[in-house]
């Protein structure tokens, strides 16, 4: 396992709960508005500090009683497969509740993970409708494997685990219509948020950076023609 970062106290990445994120390092995706690249390419990974595991797990143990709660983030943490499931099974047994976020990559370990009953809420990003062309665009390599995606999306909806999906929308990659499409993909569900790109720099494809993002306005409109597919919708 490869930990890249760790915010030691988060009031917002997991709902309701304070909490600490741990940010685990690789991502089969190349997303060209991604803003996390030192947690993406091998390259950049490289250049970053790495926390080894017992820092890690010797700072929770110090937080008992403090932190309910940890999210683990990346990258994407379920490239680590099995490690994952005993990295969250040592967190859950400390005492913690367990936010993943993912990106439906890789199912097969979701379902190892909701079925061991080691997550307490999954995040997950739907990055374009479901479409082999859109959603290669959106990740930036060309074999996604949509029906992963899908079920990912499927499994996570029947686990009877807190949810969330969530979208960033990216001028130039997502369309209104895309947008609208990705809602109906995803529906009927608990909650989703949509969240403007906002041209930070370092993204991982420069053209990005400073990139202007979807007028506000236009992103209401469109909330309210998808707001009803959903429990709980919000622009973020």
């Amino acid at each position: 396992m490869k930990i890249g970062g760790l915010q030691k106290v988060t009031l917002v990445d997991f709902p309701g709960k304070l909490a600490c994120t741990v940010f685990l390092s690789g991502c089969p995706f190349r997303c060209p508005f991604c803003y996390s690249k030192e947690l993406v390419l091998p390259a950049e990974i490289k250049k970053q500090p790495e926390i080894k595991e017992k820092e890690f797990f010797d700072f929770l143990e110090g937080k008992k009683g403090t932190l309910e709660g940890c999210v683990i983030c990346g990258g994407e943490p379920t490239v680590y497969g099995e490690e994952l499931v005993s990295f969250a099974k040592k967190i859950k047994e400390m005492g913690f509740l367990i936010k993943l976020d993912t990106n439906g990559s890789n199912p097969d370990i979701l379902k190892i993970l909701i079925d061991q009953k080691l997550l307490d809420y999954i995040a997950m990003d739907i990055k374009a409708p479901f479409d082999k062309e859109k959603y290669s665009i959106a990740t930036g390599i060309k074999d996604v494997d949509i029906e992963k995606i899908k079920e990912s999306v499927s499994l996570i909806k029947d686990s009877g685990v807190d949810y969330e999906f969530r979208s960033t929308i990216v001028p130039g990659i997502h369309s209104r219509a895309d947008v609208v499409r990705m809602a109906k993909d995803i529906s009927p569900a608990k909650r989703y948020f949509l969240q403007g790109f906002r041209g930070e720099k370092g993204t991982i494809d420069p053209k990005l950076d400073g990139a202007r993002p979807y007028e506000e306005e236009l992103l209401k409109e469109v909330g309210e023609e998808i707001k009803g597919g959903f429990d709980f919708f919000k622009i973020r």
